[in-house]
């Protein structure tokens, strides 16, 4: 595959592309404290945080505009509609500003399309009524192409903002008896585009690790990504000369699945 790829893009561009990842189950209260203050000293977008968090996260975000961004259902999407909703409204009242829920797997390799497009209407409703948006999260990991085309088309039925490829803690068994994930590639996003509305924005969370995969999923034209690695990225953009004005920079392209090499 041709190296030759440029984006012209600006720093603030990239930083507000970032919702910085804190979601690992095992992160401390004095741990979560240190990534929100790298999400505020990067001014990112939003902070992505468990929903007790969200307390905290508003204290220590006050007076910046970094969003603070909790997740429902997280990461199995296996509640009931109504306890998802119930954490959704409670999770947008308490100052989620961006909700990322996940759907319920099992219904959608199932082929319930009434019980998944209801559930996610319900809690859409529930989330802008408090003045917040929701993402959806597919977990493509455990997904074919048609079940992530008709979570597209069903999302964008009902106006959800963002669809997601991944939590990153969808881990699945592979050949060799280890546990793994793919997260975000370039097949499922090119597929998401293609098939979401115009108004429905794509997020890719698993895998975009390098400043090179953030301005290759850009190009698809994925408008947010979900990071660990966002001190990483972000110096990585400021040592190629990626400042406050934009700038056309190249980039080296992540690998198609399959391709020898890949993620």
């Amino acid at each position: 595959m041709s190296t030759q790829n440029t984006i012209t893009v600006n720093l603030t561009q990239l930083s507000k592309m970032i919702d910085h990842s804190l979601l690992h189950p095992t992160m401390t209260d004095a741990e979560i404290l240190a990534g929100l203050k790298i999400a505020r000293d990067n001014n990112v977008a939003t902070a992505c945080v468990k929903p007790y968090l969200i307390p905290l996260a508003k204290q220590e975000l006050a007076g910046s505009d970094v969003l603070v961004c909790p997740v429902i259902g997280f990461p199995h999407g296996n509640s009931t509609t109504a306890i998802k909703v119930a954490e959704a409204t409670a999770a947008a009242q308490a100052g989620g500003k961006e909700i990322d829920m996940v759907v319920n797997v099992g219904k959608v390799l199932g082929g319930d399309w009434a019980y998944v497009s209801d559930e996610i209407r319900q809690i859409n409703e529930v989330v802008t009524a408090n003045g917040a948006v929701l993402k959806v999260i597919f977990e493509n990991d455990y997904l074919q192409s048609e079940h992530i085309t008709r979570l597209c088309e069903i999302c964008t039925e009902i106006g959800v903002a963002f669809v997601k490829t991944s939590t990153g803690y969808g881990f699945v068994k592979q050949a060799d008896g280890s546990y793994n994930y793919k997260g975000a590639t370039m097949k499922d996003l090119k597929l998401m585009r293609a098939k979401s509305g115009e108004k429905v924005q794509i997020k890719a969370a698993g895998g975009v690790r390098t400043l090179d995969d953030l301005l290759h999923v850009m190009s698809l034209g994925v408008t947010r990504i979900g990071a660990t690695a966002t001190i990483a990225i972000l110096e990585d953009a400021k040592r190629r000369g990626i400042g406050k004005e934009p700038v056309e920079v190249s980039f080296k392209p992540m690998k198609e699945e399959g391709e020898t090499g890949g993620y």
